[in-house]
């Protein structure tokens, strides 16, 4: 199931932040605007495709550990992403197949390829929506009108590598807490955002250069980051760089610099 929040033609008269991560993935579904503007963010610091895939290594363990030792069944991801697979919905269902997914962003080429997002088992659901997160409350009545969720079960909301593209006009705390309050208790956030703090002349010069290209950045404090988790229980290890949150082997984890990832993780569980 797809929709359409707000149908928009495709735009690559500038970069779109989805589209650059793609690139740093080394993916094909990317046009050279946003392949010259991530070569920029690159220049600035040369590690961002090894952030992007920590990123994405992140969402996995979260995303098992709330399943496997929280109990949870369903997932709102926003900020999806164009589909790299293993997708979410893929890591959810092989702990339970039953596990359900509702998807949202704001690229038209990521609604293109939803049909990657959509191949669900047949005990599970899948829906992607386009809808915006400076807009929560039209991407909530979205998802509520999706019908795929079960707002009186827990809901893992998911929020990887996409707070810090929404700067403080735009009020994130209250959109993170508009997004959590119709969730039960028991639900869960599991987040990370790029911060500054290990290496703040390096990640200043590449939120210039996503600026630059027409991508606004905020990078945060570690805690500016904890903010997003206030009225939550925060699970061990708390926030944390995103490569040392639960990793498969601890020693892969000591092999990389926090300065290298520069993205704060966490999961908090609601009351």
């Amino acid at each position: 199931m797809t929709t359409r929040q707000a149908g928009r033609d495709l735009d690559t008269s500038k970069a779109h932040s989805a589209r650059m991560y793609d690139y740093f993935l080394g993916g094909k579904d990317h046009f050279e605007i946003d392949k010259e503007a991530a070569l920029v963010a690159a220049k600035a610091h040369p590690g961002l495709p090894l952030t992007a895939r920590e990123n994405r290594a992140f969402m996995h363990r979260a995303t098992r550990v709330l399943a496997q030792e929280h109990g949870i069944r369903q997932w709102l991801d926003i900020g999806t992403g164009i589909p790299t697979e293993p997708n979410l919905h893929q890591v959810a269902q092989s702990v339970a197949v039953d596990a359900r997914v509702v998807y949202a962003d704001n690229d038209p080429l990521v609604l293109k390829c939803a049909e990657r997002l959509m191949r669900s088992t047949t005990q599970g659901r899948t829906a992607y929506i386009e809808a915006d997160v400076t807009d929560p409350d039209a991407l909530m009545t979205a998802v509520q009108d999706s019908e795929i969720l079960d707002f009186d079960q827990p809901i893992a909301l998911s929020l990887n590598a996409l707070m810090h593209f929404v700067t403080d006009p735009h009020d994130p705390y209250a959109i993170v807490r508009r997004l959590l309050e119709p969730l039960p208790a028991g639900s869960a956030l599991a987040m990370n955002h790029c911060t500054p703090d290990f290496d703040p002349e390096t990640w200043n010069n590449v939120a210039k250069a996503y600026t630059g290209s027409g991508t606004p950045v905020q990078f945060r404090s570690h805690g500016d980051v904890r903010r997003f988790f206030d009225g939550l229980d925060l699970i061990e290890p708390g926030i944390c760089c995103c490569h040392r949150w639960r990793p498969a082997d601890p020693a892969d984890a000591e092999d990389i610099a926090d300065a290298e990832i520069s993205l704060l993780a966490g999961v908090g569980i609601k009351r």
